[in-house]
């Protein structure tokens, strides 16, 4: 029986990019100026009218300040360092290059300042370089405010100036910049902490405010004036100054014929402006640490270790964006400017709970005297950065 063979054309592989936004044809995308820049898809930006001095307001909350200080401090604390990227001695040289570098600009200062990227959503930094002999050298970063940026149709960065408020094309390799939050590559502006922390905040202000209000009622009744039915409007007016002067004057007179009263303020049930505003500050240390337990009490132990261990997480995502944003950008630069037959070194930080590493230690040592040798990937792994494998090198 004759075997019938089906032919099928075989589909190549597309190498374009289809879905891009710099064709003027992404439905989903803003357009600013003459269709040359992209403006941020940030519902609440977008809604209330602002720029990012909306968010810069945001950030001058007590708990928004405390909680994110908490979130930045976790990261900056943590212990960091350069990895060469290779044992041959080009690489190490580039390595302590980098290390040397990262010192002298203080790595920590700069971390700190760019994690404001994530409250953002994005964060651009200003590289200064210089020369020492044949090499190019980082002599310092300086981190630039978000609002001084926009981005063109690629996502590259422009500088917004009052020449060009539709931004300006900056030099390539001369800003580090990244973004955080988004749900998708096609917005460089990502998508901020301060999207989801606008509102308890505009509510816990506008709590205090009614809170206030409440004290100054029940802290102080209210006066009331009567005026009999001739009275003048000049009287009505010495009547109304008398009904203010009660706020600070110990005694004050009244026209002949009226007379004023004290209503105390009543009510009943429990007043809720205090549990409002807890749960407002509660929201805001959710979104910021996503957890409440590491700035508020209670809940026992169990629940502060989980919670303990979720914001470490977070701190560590944290982490790792700076690093690796910085490897793929700055790193990389210099390694082809100064290092170019080297392997690229990474930056990195331990960002992890302390353990007692004795069991291990001395498990480690029973099975090395078993004949067993660890790895460069076992020890990096289980006891961190710092440590070689003795006999090399």
């Amino acid at each position: 029986m004759a075997k019938h063979k089906t032919h099928s054309k075989t589909v190549r592989p597309s190498f374009r990019e289809v879905a891009v936004s710099n064709d003027g044809r992404d439905i989903t995308r803003n357009f600013g100026g003459l269709m040359n820049t992209l403006l941020p898809q940030d519902s609440v930006l977008r809604d209330r009218g602002g720029d990012y001095t909306l968010y810069e307001d945001v950030l001058r909350d007590d708990q928004v300040a405390s909680t994110f200080q908490q979130r930045r401090m976790a990261v900056t604390s943590a212990e960091w360092g350069v990895r060469a990227g290779g044992p041959d001695r080009e690489s190490r040289m580039a390595a302590d290059f980098l290390l040397e570098a990262l010192n002298r600009i203080g790595w920590d200062g700069v971390t700190d300042k760019m994690l404001h990227g994530v409250f953002y959503g994005f964060a651009v930094a200003e590289c200064m370089w210089g020369r020492d002999g044949a090499f190019i050298t980082l002599d310092s970063i300086k981190v630039r405010k978000q609002r001084r940026f926009t981005f063109d149709m690629s996502g590259r960065p422009l500088l917004v100036t009052s020449e060009n408020p539709n931004g300006e094309p900056v030099p390539a390799r001369k800003f580090w910049h990244f973004h955080a939050g988004a749900d998708n590559d096609d917005e460089p502006y990502g998508l901020g902490l301060a999207h989801w922390l606008y509102w308890p905040v505009f509510f816990k202000r506008n709590g205090l405010k009614l809170w206030l209000i409440f004290m100054d009622k029940f802290g102080m009744p209210t006066a009331m004036g009567s005026y009999p039915p001739n009275a003048t409007d000049e009287e009505k007016r010495r009547l109304l100054s008398a009904l203010k002067a009660i706020q600070t004057d110990s005694g004050i007179i009244v026209p002949e014929g009226m007379k004023v009263e004290l209503i105390e303020s009543s009510r009943g049930g429990q007043v809720s402006y205090e549990s409002f505003l807890d749960r407002m500050n509660a929201a805001i240390a959710k979104v910021t640490l996503s957890q409440t337990l590491t700035t508020d009490a209670g809940g026992g132990q169990y629940k502060a270790d989980v919670h303990k261990h979720v914001r470490n997480e977070v701190v560590k995502a944290d982490a790792d964006l700076i690093c690796d944003s910085f490897n793929r950008s700055v790193v990389s630069w210099l390694m082809e400017w100064n290092f170019p037959g080297a392997r690229p070194p990474k930056v990195w930080r331990r960002v992890s709970e302390d353990k007692d590493l004795r069991p291990l230690a001395e498990r480690d040592r029973v099975l090395y005297d078993m004949g067993l040798r660890p790895t460069e990937e076992y020890i990096r792994t289980t006891y961190g950065e710092g440590w070689r494998v003795a006999g090399q090198g």
